[in-house]
């Protein structure tokens, strides 16, 4: 019922800092450390990613300077000793990269990087051709919405759909976030719905519900 959720197209970031497969560890470091970012996606061609090289993938690097690994160290760790001793992107990179589309949910972005433990996200077209890039600062733009704008959405999306013979004894107040619903409706039992609709809206924090049903004759 409630509107179209935001999708990661909305709240991406649409300038994305890139390397080539060619490109040289210290050309990587200084990216990473002038734009201030975690990781960066490869790409070739036309835009296509083909991996990324995050801080992890440098350090590596550090991690096996002062002693190189053991043989058994090297056994159990083949990808991480390999790139200790790599030099361009396309030996330190991860492949293929963890990426999202751009009419992905923030719900299914937010369960992706927890899943995958990464910070940022290439968002690429049906092709694998890079549109953006997505982090976890980004997913928590939603929560920057003004309480006007939260009170608007849920009293148009939920009040006034699920109660609109009684929407006008319901008021919907916002502070910081969280969303109270209080008044009596005529449909008691619509009301676990409506505390379940408005927790659904992008942006509210949480919902308390002091909704009641029709007075007592």
């Amino acid at each position: 019922m409630t509107s179209t959720p935001y999708t990661v197209n909305d709240v991406m970031t649409k300038t994305v800092v890139t390397v080539t497969p060619a490109a040289e560890f210290k050309e990587i470091a200084t990216a990473m450390e002038r734009w201030k970012v975690t990781a960066v996606p490869v790409i070739e061609g036309e835009g296509h990613v083909v991996g990324v090289v995050s801080e992890a993938d440098l350090l590596t690097k550090e991690e096996f300077h002062e002693h190189g690994p053991s043989l058994i160290e090297q056994m159990r760790r083949l990808g991480d000793t390999a790139k200790a001793g790599s030099v361009r992107a396309e030996e330190l990179m991860t492949s293929p990269a963890v990426t999202i589309r751009p009419d992905a949910t923030l719900p299914q972005a937010a369960r992706l990087m927890a899943d995958r433990h990464i910070k940022r996200l290439p968002v690429v077209d049906a092709d694998g051709t890079l549109l953006g890039v997505v982090s976890r600062a980004d997913l928590l733009k939603v929560f920057l919405r003004t309480d006007d704008d939260l009170a608007t959405e849920v009293r148009r999306e939920v009040v006034e759909r699920l109660f609109p013979l009684s929407r006008r004894d319901i008021t919907v107040e916002v502070t910081h976030g969280v969303v109270t619903l209080r008044g009596r409706t005529r449909d008691p039992h619509l009301i676990p719905v409506a505390t379940r609709l408005a927790r659904a809206v992008e942006g509210v924090v949480g919902v308390h519900s002091r909704l009641e049903g029709p007075a007592s004759p």
